[in-house]
């Protein structure tokens, strides 16, 4: 059971192949596989899950300013039925540039929402993972 103060989404030991092979549709599981690839290369990081469907690298420890903190991963993303979404943690308001090149996608706070990774420009899309993933080891080094 998870208490008020606890984080939903913790890190796990559920596999991550068994993970990406279980995804449904043939298009969205090699889309998933290949957005491994990308962010282990960004990273350096070996992926793990947290919850049940997301796929992070790296994690940090955060302190709210209410005193909640918890862990996350650093950079991740998860198969959603309606897009692939990309966790970024900084957000995007310094990233306009490279989201106007990016190709078809919807943000939200700290999420990237893409279809699927032909409607977008893959050297634009680490372009944007990197930018994060720095901001990330600076803003909280390890």
């Amino acid at each position: 059971m998870v208490t008020k103060n606890q984080n939903k989404t913790i890190a796990t030991d559920n596999d991550v192949g068994s993970y990406l092979n279980s995804i449904e549709g043939e298009e969205k599981r090699k889309d998933s596989i290949r957005l491994d690839g990308l962010f282990q290369k960004i990273t350096k990081n070996d992926p793990m899950m947290w919850g049940k469907t997301i796929v992070g690298y790296g994690s940090y420890h955060y302190i709210y300013d209410s005193g909640r903190e918890g862990d996350m991963c650093r950079a991740g993303f998860s198969a959603r039925k309606n897009a692939l979404t990309l966790y970024c943690m900084s957000g995007f308001s310094q990233q306009d540039d490279l989201l106007k090149k990016l190709g078809s996608h919807k943000v939200g706070k700290s999420c990237l929402y893409i279809k699927r990774l032909s409607d977008i420009d893959m050297d634009i899309l680490a372009q944007i993972i990197q930018k994060d993933w720095d901001y990330m080891n600076k803003k909280y080094p390890k």
